[in-house]
């Protein structure tokens, strides 16, 4: 198997991480996927990735149906609406790869096209966007692909490392993939969310033990529900080796939404925990109470609690 055409479907910050490694190879066919006004920006301004601009072939769905391989890299909330998208694209031989964060992702789409197309996969990018993207290629993890199941060293699997090979990303390939997806599901509950609601940096996490005390009862349920499920991350913790340092002043990706006024994937962390635990019957109150924390947030930023002190006037001097 060889893989000559990729299509990318989100030209976000993990897509801008995938189009800038990809686009260092002249032998295959790399586009993005998009339509309207989208396409028609990409189109005429092209991405901008660490200070360089990236012009892309821009393909409809019809256009990039029946490419090699798919990469996924949407914001959770996009998923559903995108399905039809996904199965217009892909062809009887299209490998979809999912670059979403989140456990399920793998299994909406595969619901929708065939989980025969489906490859398991995680990305660990820190990007921040400003005028463009941003990251730095050397200290990014990258991407961690496999299998769910054996033969664990498909033919897919040696052809996806084969295409990523000499292309400045970063990958390796883990027999463990869906254990190491739960692990990185746990940094992002863990780390990701009770800073959002603190507004502040991961150095909370050391310096508060109030903070700490929240994360521990996030990640305490959390390893319930993977423990239910037969699922042993300790099999992560010994495949993956290494992690990235980050700064006490960091702002993940779900402070990063509140900070901007947009809606955040909590859906896709508490959200999708405390589903999964009514379904086990494992409370989950800590995830409970930082899911309807978030949404409050997220009202917050929408305007809904701009009370007007004087309730004779219709508008409030802010």
């Amino acid at each position: 198997m060889e893989i000559k055409s990729v299509a990318i479907l989100g030209a976000g910050a993990v897509g801008s991480y995938v189009i800038w490694g990809l686009s260092q190879l002249s032998n295959i066919q790399l586009g993005v996927v998009a339509e309207g006004e989208r396409a028609k920006r990409l189109k005429q301004e092209g991405i901008k990735i660490n200070d360089q601009i990236y012009h892309l072939n821009v393909w409809s769905p019809t256009q990039a149906h029946g490419v090699d391989l798919l990469i996924v890299c949407l914001k959770y909330g996009a998923l559903s609406s995108t399905l039809d998208t996904i199965n217009t694209v892909v062809d009887d031989h299209t490998v979809v790869m999912s670059l979403m964060n989140g456990v399920d992702s793998e299994e909406i789409i595969g619901q929708r096209i065939g989980m025969n197309h489906m490859i398991y996969s995680l990305i660990k990018v820190a990007s921040r966007k400003d005028d463009g993207y941003r990251f730095d290629p050397e200290t990014t993890i990258g991407i961690v692909f496999g299998e769910k199941q054996e033969p664990y060293h498909s033919e897919r699997i040696q052809a996806i490392a084969s295409l990523f090979k000499n292309t400045g990303l970063h990958y390796r390939t883990s027999d463990y993939i869906q254990e190491e997806i739960w692990s990185k599901f746990r940094l992002n509950v863990c780390n990701n969310l009770p800073q959002a609601i603190l507004g502040v940096g991961v150095g909370c996490y050391q310096d508060s033990e109030h903070m700490k005390f929240i994360q521990d009862g996030l990640r305490q349920e959390l390893e319930a529900i993977s423990d239910a499920k037969g699922i042993d991350l300790t099999k992560a913790d010994s495949s993956s080796k290494h992690g990235s340092q980050v700064p006490a002043w960091a702002r993940y990706s779900t402070l990063q939404d509140l900070d901007a006024k947009r809606l955040t994937e909590i859906d896709m962390f508490s959200g999708a925990l405390i589903k999964m635990g009514k379904e086990l019957h494992i409370p989950t109150p800590y995830n409970e109470y930082t899911y309807h924390m978030i949404k409050a947030l997220e009202e917050k930023n929408e305007g809904r609690f701009d009370y007007c002190h004087d309730h004779s006037k219709m508008t409030c001097s802010k």
